[in-house]
Order: C-alpha cells, then sequence, then structure tokens
C-alpha cells in the first residue's frame, strides 16, 4: 500500500522546513518512503512529494506513524499538505467491481 503526500510551502519558510526534516525521527522498518521529490518554480510555493510504502495489513499502524512526523510541520508559515492512499495496479479490478 502506499500513502502519497504533497507538501506545499513558500521559499521564505524552506530553511525552517529543512531543519525540522533533519529532526525527524526515523520511520519503523516496515515503511519505506521514497523522494522527497521537490518542484520548485521561481517565485512559486515550493512542492515536495513523498511516497510511503507499506503492507496494507499495518495501514492503521503505518498511517498513524507517517501523521505523527507530519505533524512536526505544523507551524511552519504556510506550510500545507495532502496525503492520498494509493492502491497498487492490480488491486483497481478488485475496487472496481
Amino acid at each position: 500500500m502506499v500513502i502519497s503526500c504533497i507538501f506545499s510551502y513558500p521559499p521564505k519558510s524552506a530553511k525552517e522546513y529543512a531543519q525540522l526534516v533533519t529532526e525527524l525521527p526515523p520511520l519503523p522498518e516496515y515503511i519505506t518512503m521514497k523522494g522527497s521529490y521537490i518542484n520548485r518554480a521561481a517565485e512559486e510555493d515550493i512542492i515536495t512529494i513523498a511516497l510511503y510504502e507499506f503492507d496494507k495489513s499495518r495501514f492503521a499502524e503505518a498511517s498513524k506513524h507517517i501523521f505523527n512526523q507530519l505533524g512536526a510541520f505544523h507551524g511552519v508559515s504556510g506550510f500545507t499538505f495532502s496525503a492520498r492512499v494509493l492502491a497498487e495496479g492490480k488491486e483497481v479490478g478488485k475496487i472496481s467491481n
């Protein structure tokens, strides 16, 4: 299972965001984070994408760890995020039936 997270923050908050990233506790071994992938256009907010992969049987436990980490950014000026649970391609047929 994958949770896709998109973070956004203004360039003026980049230093604060980067400092908090270095202070995050590690995720449990069963969660693999891919990214972060950064898209930055001049004069626009910085957009960062991270993918968190884990076994679907651990969804409740994994999402708790992921969202606890994201809570560290609560005070960053202009910080926003969205998260989506993504199904694997082989499971799409099961969902649509």
